[in-house]
This record gives structure tokens, C-alpha cells and sequence, in this order.
């Protein structure tokens, strides 16, 4: 038995060492060959890794162009818009400083045909005013006049009428005589 107690754990450990070194021999080949396709797939991501790595770089320089051409293009854009708001406003500046110096004359000549206007009515209203007074005035006098005529009328009348009583012989009567003295 005590041999037995040996030989049966030698026999098991010769049977457990050729099974592992069949596994170890088959381990090792499928970790040859794991480590291989790990190795493919390393180089297979790698690659693709240094693909995408191309194709972002390649993207990115399209992007950068392109929004390099868009940015030109939109300053092209903003310069000629600039330069036409530009020549507008020159334009628009020259039309209006034309307008003003043509208004500035018609202001020169409607201020003189204004004052020669004003000077006209001036002389108007003194000419009005000259001949008013000339008619008051020669209201005054035709009514001065007319008194005049009336009063020397008067006397001649009362002196006619003296005469007359002279005449015909009758005195004058007191009252008319009051009158033709009152007269004088």
C-alpha cells in the first residue's frame, strides 16, 4: 500500500502532465495565434486609425478651404458693397451739395426780388400816403372854397338886399342889419 500510496499520485501527475502539455501546446498555439490576430487587429485598427487620421486631416483642410473661400468671398462681398455705399454716398453727397448751391442762388434772387419788392411798396405806400393827403388836402380846400363862396355869397346877398331897401326907398329892417353886420 504504500507503494500504491506513490505510484498512483506519479501516475496521475504523469497523466495530468501530458494532458497539460498538450493544453499548454495547443495554448500556446491559440495564443500565437490570438496574439497574431491581436497583432492584425492592432495593425487593421492602426491603419484605420491612420485612415480616419488622413481622411480628419484631409476634412479638415476641405473645411478650412472652404471657409477660407467663403470668408473671401464674403469680404469681396463686403468691399464692393462698401466701395458701392461708397461712390453712393459721394454721389448722393455731390447731387445734394449741387442742390444746395443752386438753392443758395435761389435764395440770393428771391432776397433781391424780395427787398426790390419791399422798396416797391415802400414807394407805393408813400406815393399812396402822398396822394391821400393831396386829396384831403384838396378836400380842405374845396370846402374852404365853398365856404368861402358861401360867406362872400352872403355878404353879397345882404348887401343886395340893403341896396335894394336903398332903393326902393324902405329902411333896412334891425334884424337884417344885425345879420349883415355880424357878417363882416
Amino acid at each position: 500500500m504504500n507503494r500504491f500510496y506513490l505510484i498512483a499520485p506519479l501516475v496521475l501527475l504523469l497523466l495530468f502532465g501530458g494532458v497539460f502539455w498538450q493544453h499548454n501546446k495547443t495554448a500556446a498555439i491559440e495564443a500565437a495565434q490570438k496574439a497574431g490576430e491581436v497583432a492584425r487587429a492592432d495593425e487593421t485598427a492602426r491603419v484605420q486609425k491612420a485612415e480616419a487620421e488622413r481622411k480628419a486631416r484631409e476634412d479638415a483642410e476641405q473645411r478650412a478651404a472652404a471657409r477660407e473661400a467663403e470668408e473671401r468671398g464674403k469680404e469681396k462681398e463686403r468691399r464692393a458693397r462698401w466701395e458701392a455705399d461708397s461712390a453712393r454716398i459721394a454721389e448722393e453727397t455731390a447731387r445734394h451739395a449741387a442742390q444746395a448751391a443752386d438753392y443758395t442762388r435761389q435764395i440770393a434772387a428771391l432776397e433781391k426780388q424780395l427787398a426790390g419788392l419791399r422798396s416797391e411798396k415802400e414807394k407805393r405806400n408813400r406815393e399812396a400816403f402822398a396822394a391821400a393827403r393831396e386829396v384831403e388836402l384838396l378836400a380842405i380846400r374845396k370846402r374852404n372854397t365853398e365856404l368861402e363862396v358861401q360867406r362872400v355869397t352872403g355878404i353879397i346877398a345882404r348887401r343886395a338886399t340893403g341896396s335894394r331897401a336903398v332903393i326902393a326907398g324902405r329902411p333896412p329892417s334891425p334884424s337884417r342889419v344885425a345879420s349883415a353886420s355880424d357878417g363882416k
